[in-house]
């Protein structure tokens, strides 16, 4: 009896906590990690609560150039939210997303003798992701996210932490 309680209380919250069509847009600060390579990004995302406990996101991440690589995500995410405090919500996420990689060799001026190298390849790849998250809710508008993301591919698999804030409208 007493475990019954708890489940409606907590669907009770879970429902208070997140409203259907509830929309939010953000930007992140993403740390990129796999196969030996790590760099920074930058990424924008919308929000949309399809049910109560379930969003869906769109997310797009700009990873800056290191090494002559140059990379970007583009994704699309389901957070199913479980409130655990007045203002926090973790959730575990799942989705599918095109990580795209490009790589630009500068040629090297050999003076009298020509020039050597030179040349640039891209490639992309669909995979999964897999991870989970957490939010803050700091004001009624205004919501401070953390999360952890995997995402696999087949040629690759690469580590995604993210933090970032977004408005909700």
């Amino acid at each position: 009896m007493a475990i019954a309680a708890i489940a409606v209380l907590t669907m009770s919250v879970a429902t208070q906590a997140q409203e259907k069509g509830d929309m939010a847009v953000g930007g992140n600060l993403v740390l990129g990690s796999g196969d030996g390579f790590t760099n920074y990004g930058i990424g924008a995302r919308f929000q949309y609560n399809v049910l109560d406990p379930l969003r869906l996101e769109g997310a797009f991440t700009y990873f800056l150039k290191k090494d002559m690589v140059s990379m970007w995500d583009l994704s699309v995410n389901a957070h199913w939210l479980f409130p655990v405090a007045d203002k926090i919500s973790v959730y575990p996420l799942a989705g599918l997303g095109i990580l795209g990689t490009s790589v630009s060799v500068p040629s090297f001026d050999l003076g009298e003798w020509g020039s050597y190298g030179g040349g640039s390849a891209s490639d992309s790849e669909f995979g999964f992701n897999i991870g989970g998250g957490m939010d803050l809710k700091l004001t009624e508008k205004l919501i401070l996210n953390a999360e952890l993301k995997y995402k696999l591919g087949n040629a690759w698999d690469r580590l995604l932490v993210s933090a970032g804030l977004a408005y909700k409208f």
